[in-house]
This record gives structure tokens, sequence and C-alpha cells, in this order.
């Protein structure tokens, strides 16, 4: 279990990217959602003990993250949203450096783990290539791998599948999947679908403030009824932003596209539609947005 009590954080620059945040994550994968400059990489950077809060207490295991550092440091595999590599390394070797640096110093069972790993995230017939020659997918799965070395307890990975194709993004959130059977994985994005499918629990943030917890499937249900669908005109668009609780638009056929929330059937062609964890999270960023 990771324990995060009123955490809080403020940056030189006046910016409160973290204001109060609590939070209970069990084993298993814990989806955080939030908008770009929500405040999740600070959050993640935090627990990561990259950064000091202002405030507030982690707890993971009973093990004082704040206090304890390097002995979290020993349970943790963390993909931050951009990392770098030695261009002219291969995958094979900085692997190997890094399975050194957490404590794998005999050579048999360093090279099993390295191989393991390089199997895992579909890189083994490149192994022997330099990093500076990957793609941007590749280099993401390198980053999974190393983040996977010395069998972590608690996984954080930022925004983990930007940059990868659909064949690799599934690939990786199996791979997660399987991972989070017997440890917290944490999976920072923004991406709805990748919480949907995956995690048992999750939490929505924004400008460093929880909006939401729970489980995705309860969030949805909590829902049901009061979102309605209709499709419009584009010169119709700005009448229904302005009499409508309106959760998303998109292009359908050139056509918008809309969700709106009401508790009762708001009429005027608006069809009722099953929510889903998009509408859950685009009526708490509404929500915020108005109390603010």
């Amino acid at each position: 279990m990771l324990s995060i009590r009123d955490l809080t954080k403020t940056y030189a620059n006046g910016v409160r990217a973290i204001a109060g945040v609590s939070l209970q994550i069990p084993t298993g994968l814990f989806g955080l959602l939030g908008p770009n400059g929500a405040g999740k990489s600070s959050l993640m950077r935090t627990i990561a003990t990259l950064q000091e809060p202002d405030s507030g207490s982690i707890d993971f295991n009973g093990l004082n993250v704040l206090v304890e550092k390097d002995a979290l440091r020993r349970q943790l595999g963390y993909l931050p949203q951009d990392f770098g590599v030695y261009p002219k390394v291969s995958a094979e070797d900085l692997l190997t450096h890094f399975a050194v640096l957490k404590g794998l110093t005999q050579r048999a069972q360093r090279r099993e783990v390295v191989d393991a790993l390089l199997h895992k995230v579909n890189l083994w017939d490149a192994r022997k290539r330099k990093l500076g020659t990957y793609s941007g997918g590749m280099r993401q799965r390198f980053g999974i791998a190393q983040a996977l070395i010395g069998d972590p307890k608690l996984v954080i990975v930022d925004e983990p599948t930007a940059g990868l194709d659909p064949e690799e993004r599934n690939r990786f959130l199996n791979l997660l999947s399987e991972i989070g059977e017997k440890v917290v994985v944490i999976l920072s994005t923004h991406i709805v679908e990748d919480v949907t499918d995956l995690c048992a629990h999750m939490a929505i943030i924004n400008r460093g403030q929880v909006l939401l917890t729970g489980e995705p499937h309860t969030t949805i249900q909590a829902l049901a009824g009061q979102v309605w669908r209709k499709q419009l005109d584009k010169s119709e668009l700005a009448e229904h932003q302005s009499r409508y609780q309106i959760l998303s638009t998109r292009l359908v056929g050139g056509r918008p596209l809309i969700h709106v929330f009401s508790e009762s059937a708001p009429g005027d062609g608006f069809v009722a539609v099953e929510p889903d964890l998009e509408d859950v999270y685009f009526q708490r960023l509404r929500q915020h947005a108005r109390a603010a």
C-alpha cells in the first residue's frame, strides 16, 4: 500500500503543482488521469524522491519515503515522461550497466535478467544496436525495460504509451497488467482508455488537486442516465454551448457530435447514451472549472 497524505508542492515561480493531495494506492494498477499541467508529473517525481514536497507524508508498506529515500529507491522502478540515453551505447550494454547499479553484481544472474527484459519488451533482435539509432517507440520500450530491473515493488510510469504504435502499446499494457498482479503500479496518463481497460482504481487530478477517486466502472455507473448525445450543424454549436453543460465535442463526418451532462432528459433531439470514463473525466474537469 502506498499512502499519500496532504502532499503540497509550490515551485519557486509560484506555481502550486500539488495542492493537498491524499491518496491510498493498493497493489495493482492505479490510473492517475489528468490534462497536461495537472500536476501528475510533479506528484510522480515527488513519490520517486526526485524532489521534496513542502509538506505532507508518503508511506510505502511502513516505509517513510521522505526520510528513507534510498530504501524506497531500491524498490522503485520509474519511467519518466522524458528520459535520455547514451546514443553510442547498445541497449544490451546500457541495460547491463543499469542492472549493476541496481545491485545485480553476479554476472550470470545479471545476464539472465537483462536477456529476459529484452525479450519482454521485444528488443532482443535489436539488442546490439546503438540506442541513437532507435526509433521513438523503441526508446520507450528500452525505458520500460530499465524501469523493471531489480524486481521493483513500486512501479511508476509517466505517460508510458507516448510514441508507441498500436501493437507496441498493446504489448506494453499487457506487460503492465502482468506486473500489476503483484506490485503497486501507478500509470500516469491522459489517455482515458488505458485506465478504463487496465486499472482497478483511479484518481482524476487537475491543478494539483484530486477531483475524484474510485473504481473506474463504479464512477461510470454513477453517471448512468445523465449523459446525452446529439449531432448538429456547426452553426448550432455556439448556441448549444451556452444552453447545455457540454462534456465533449468531436467532429463526425464534418459535423459536431456532442455529449452533454443533464440529470433529466434535455429534449431538443438529444438521445441517452451509455456513459464511459471519458464522460466522467470531462464532467469532473468541467465541474472543477466552474467552481474555480
